[in-house]
C-alpha cells in the first residue's frame, strides 16, 4: 500500500478530497475534518447535517487523547406527558420527532479551538458552499435512503419540496440542489460558527422549528455547547483502545474487542474469529442495553466495566463452541464516519448523523437544514433509564474509535451503521491487528451483522454471500441463524481506517461499500 504523510478518508469522495485539500495545504487535522463535515453534510444529506450531532475524538502524538461530546439534549418543553398524551410514542417524522438540538456545528466549533492553523471559514466551508448551490449527483446509496423512506417522509412537506422528484423518491444520477443550504454555510463563513446558536441562523431556525410543531425554541439553541470530555479506555494485548462514553454505545465497542482479545489463541481459524467476536458482541450489548443513558443519569462508572476482572468474567461466560441464544432488540442508524491525520500526526476519528435516514424528513425552509431524529431512542416508560425528560440526552449509537497499538502504530477508524458500528469495529481492527489482514482487505472483505438493525425483522446472524458460502453452514451448526445478503451490502456499514506509522508516514483505506475514498499527501510548506 502506498504510504504518505498525511491521510484522509470519507465515505463520499469528494468530501474525502475535501478533507486532503485542507491537509495539502497545511491545515491540522481539526481543520480538515469540519470541512470534509460540511462537504459531506451536502453531499450525503441523508447520512448527516447541520442538524444532526456528532462526536469527536482526536490525539496529538505524546499527549493524552480528548474527546468532544457534541450530541444534543431534548427541548426544555419536550415533556414526557406531553408525548404520552399528544403522540403515544416518539414520532419517527414531523416536528415532534424534531425534538433534541442539533450538536453538530458546536462541534466543529470546539475541535478548532483546539487544533487551528488559523485557515479561515471561507477556506473550509468553501467547497460545501460551492456544491450545494451548484447541485449534487445523487448516489447509489442517496437513492436507496429516498426509496426506502420514502412511504415515512413524502407527506412531510418540507422534505417532499427539498428531496423528491415530482413526488416520487430520487434516482441516481439525478440533480439535487440547495442553494438555501448553501447560503446558511456561507453564513457561517462569514459571522462564526456560533452564529448557528446565538445569530441569525438561531432565530431563523427556532422560527421554522416551531412552525412545525417541534418543542425547540430558541432558548434552547442559546444554552447549548459541546462538551469535552474524557474517552473510555482498555488495554489489551496489542495496546490501548480509546472510545466515547455515554451517551454513545462505546463502551460496547470496547468490550467486544477487549472480551475478544482474552478469547483469542494461535490456532484460530476464521469460523473462530467470527463465532468468538459475535459472542463478545452478545455479552457487550446486554450491558450496553442495561447501563448506558445521559451521562448525567448513569448509575455507575462505565469505566468501572472495562476492568481486567470484569473483562475476564464476561470472557468466561462465553462457549468457544455453541452460540448464546440472542433476541436482542437492535439499534437502527445512519451516520458517517471519516477519519484524518495531518502532516504533525495528529489523528481524529469523527462520525455526524441525523440518526435516521434523513432525520426527522423537517427540512428548514429558511435555512435548508435537515433536522435530525435522535430524540427517538427515549423512551416513554417512566421506568426506563432513558425516559424521556427536558434537557437530557438521548442513547447515541454513535462512537469513533482510536488505538495506539504495541508496536508504535496509532489509529483511527469506525463506521456508520447504527447497530452494527461496533460490530464492525470489531471485525476491522481484529482482521488487521490479530490476523494479519491488509488494512485494505480488513475493510473490504465480507462482513457480519448480528441484529435487526435497519428494518429487519429478525434477530439473526447476517453475513455478505461470499462469507455465507464458505462458513455460513458451520456457523449454523454452532448455534447460529444465519441468513446470506448480497456482497458489498450498505447494510454492513460503511467503515474506513487510517494508520499513523512510526517512521511519519500514514495508510488509509475505505469501503468499497460505500462512495468514498481515501487520500494520501506530502506536505511540503
Amino acid at each position: 500500500m502506498t504510504t504518505k504523510q498525511t491521510a484522509f478518508t470519507a465515505p463520499h469522495y469528494l468530501a474525502a478530497q475535501t478533507g486532503q485539500r485542507i491537509l495539502d495545504a497545511g491545515g491540522t487535522a481539526c481543520e480538515a475534518m469540519v470541512a470534509a463535515a460540511a462537504m459531506v453534510t451536502v453531499q450525503y444529506p441523508h447520512m448527516s447535517g447541520l442538524g444532526g450531532d456528532g462526536f469527536w475524538l482526536i490525539s496529538k502524538p505524546g499527549e493524552k487523547p480528548v474527546a468532544i461530546d457534541a450530541c444534543g439534549a431534548a427541548a426544555e418543553h419536550a415533556t414526557l406527558s406531553e408525548y404520552q398524551t399528544t403522540y403515544g410514542m416518539i414520532p419517527e417524522s414531523g416536528g415532534g420527532a424534531a425534538l433534541t438540538m442539533a450538536g453538530t456545528v458546536s462541534g466543529w466549533n470546539k475541535a478548532l479551538e483546539y487544533n487551528h492553523s488559523g485557515l479561515s471559514l471561507a477556506t473550509l466551508l468553501g467547497d460545501a458552499i460551492h456544491a450545494a448551490d451548484a447541485g449534487i449527483a445523487v448516489t447509489d446509496s442517496l437513492a436507496y435512503a429516498s426509496h426506502k423512506t420514502f412511504a415515512r417522509l413524502q407527506d412531510e412537506a418540507s422534505f417532499n419540496q427539498w428531496y423528491l422528484k415530482d413526488n416520487m423518491p430520487l434516482s441516481a444520477g439525478e440533480k439535487v440542489t440547495n442553494s438555501t443550504l448553501s447560503k446558511t454555510l456561507q453564513q457561517l463563513a462569514e459571522h462564526g460558527l456560533d452564529d448557528f446558536y446565538h445569530g441569525t441562523l438561531a432565530t431563523l431556525m427556532a422560527e421554522d422549528l416551531q412552525a412545525v410543531g417541534s418543542p425547540l425554541q430558541l432558548s434552547d439553541f442559546q444554552r447549548y455547547t459541546a462538551n469535552w470530555c474524557e474517552p473510555l479506555t482498555t488495554s489489551i494485548s496489542k495496546g490501548e483502545l480509546y472510545n466515547l462514553g455515554a451517551p454513545t454505545q462505546g463502551l460496547a465497542s470496547l468490550l467486544i474487542l477487549a472480551i475478544y482479545d482474552r478469547l483469542v489463541d494461535d490456532n484460530m481459524v476464521e469460523l473462530d474469529h467470527i463465532h468468538r467476536l459475535v459472542e463478545a458482541t452478545k455479552q457487550a450489548f446486554i450491558i450496553r442495553d442495561r447501563v448506558i443513558a445521559d451521562p448525567q443519569s448513569l448509575t455507575c462508572e462505565l469505566q468501572d466495566y472495562l476492568t481486567p476482572e470484569y473483562i475476564d468474567e464476561l470472557a468466561r461466560s462465553v462457549d468457544v463452541n455453541q452460540a448464546a441464544p440472542w433476541p436482542h432488540i437492535a439499534k437502527p442508524g445512519d451516520t458517517i464516519w471519516m477519519g484524518a491525520c495531518d502532516k504533525d500526526g495528529t489523528m481524529v476519528s469523527f462520525i455526524q448523523s441525523l440518526y435516521w435516514e434523513f432525520g426527522s424528513g423537517v427540512v428548514l425552509p429558511q435555512t435548508g437544514i435537515v433536522w435530525n431524529c435522535r430524540g427517538k431512542s427515549f423512551s416513554l416508560d417512566p421506568k426506563h433509564h432513558n425516559v424521556l425528560a427536558p434537557r437530557k440526552k438521548p442513547f447515541h449509537t454513535l462512537n469513533p474509535a482510536y488505538a495506539e497499538l504495541k508496536d508504535g502504530q496509532r489509529m483511527v477508524y469506525g463506521t456508520m451503521g447504527g447497530e452494527g458500528q461496533p460490530q464492525t469495529q470489531g471485525c476491522l481492527f481484529s482482521r488487521y491487528c490479530y490476523q494479519g489482514e491488509t488494512l485494505q482487505d480488513a475493510v473490504a472483505k465480507p462482513r457480519w451483522l448480528l441484529g435487526r438493525t435497519w428494518g429487519a425483522e429478525t434477530d439473526n446472524l447476517r453475513l455478505e454471500k461470499a462469507l455465507y458460502d464458505s462458513l455460513g453452514t458451520s456457523l449454523h451448526k454452532m448455534g447460529h441463524d444465519v441468513v446470506s445478503v448480497p456482497n458489498n451490502n450498505e447494510v454492513m456499514g460503511h467503515a474506513g481506517a487510517i494508520i499513523s506509522c512510526t517512521n511519519g508516514t500514514a495508510q488509509a483505506t475505505s469501503d468499497p461499500r460505500s462512495d468514498g475514498t481515501y487520500l494520501l499527501g506530502d506536505y511540503h510548506g
